[in-house]
């Protein structure tokens, strides 16, 4: 079984450029479980493709997952404009949440066959990643019955939505770090109205290393999902490339 996690840190990217990479990510895993189940008469390569993590920040942006409510979406569209915003409804699940400068979002691309088929335990221990996370910063987080995400209080810091196909996973978690978390002000997060968001910048007091979060973050993952992190690039990986390189 393969147990090796490719890193790839993205830095700062448009979000559709990225759901595109996720597509194509999430898509040679597929085919690679397709071939090994019918093999073709000719011989296959034996290069794997491995479980990926992408990391990246992005420009303003609001996403509505599937089951979601567009009316959670205080704002207009050329109020968005305004504020450098821009809104994309999308194929994960849940609610509507936001990406912004300053916050880390993390898309693992997993072959749940080589660790476990069971979503609800995958998205259980993505809580877990960021719960010894933020405890390796000081600040005390866990969950809370019935809501996804990871929680500091009833502040929620680390919302989570993911989709899943054949049993290679997509998009993932958004962890606010040093997050301007006013642009939060014109959504209800996650659909939940009796909630706050917060951050680590905020219960720190202070602004907070994004590399030694990550750093952080992998140590984790690699951990609870028993990988080795190796770091890459996608310049390296022609399949992967994308637009914004």
């Amino acid at each position: 079984m393969n147990n090796q996690i490719d890193i790839y840190d993205l830095g700062f990217a448009d979000y559709r450029d990225v759901w595109d990479l996720q597509r194509r990510a999430q898509q040679l895993l597929i085919k690679q479980k397709k071939a090994r189940r019918d093999p073709p008469a000719t011989s296959v390569s034996e290069t794997a493709v491995n479980d990926m993590l992408f990391f990246v920040e992005h420009p303003h942006v609001y996403t509505l997952g599937k089951s979601g409510d567009q009316g959670n979406l205080l704002k207009g569209m050329a109020e968005l404009a305004q504020i450098d915003a821009e809104f994309i409804e999308i194929d994960r699940g849940g609610d509507i949440t936001y990406h912004g400068p300053g916050q880390i979002v993390g898309y693992p691309i997993l072959d749940l066959d080589r660790h476990f088929t069971d979503i609800h335990k995958y998205l259980r221990t993505l809580e877990e990643v960021i719960i010894r996370t933020c405890a390796d910063f000081g600040i005390e987080t866990g969950r809370i019955d019935g809501l996804t995400g990871v929680w500091a209080g009833n502040e929620k810091i680390c919302a989570m939505g993911i989709r899943c196909s054949r049993w290679v996973t997509m998009h993932g978690f958004a962890l606010n770090v040093n997050t301007d978390l006013s642009y939060f002000n014109h959504i209800v997060p996650c659909g939940i109205s009796d909630r706050a968001v917060t951050s680590m910048q905020k219960l720190l007091k202070k602004q907070v290393k994004q590399a030694d979060v990550k750093k952080s973050i992998v140590n984790h993952l690699s951990e609870l999902f028993g990988v080795t992190p190796k770091n890459k690039t996608i310049e390296t990986e022609p399949e992967l490339q994308i637009s914004y390189l």
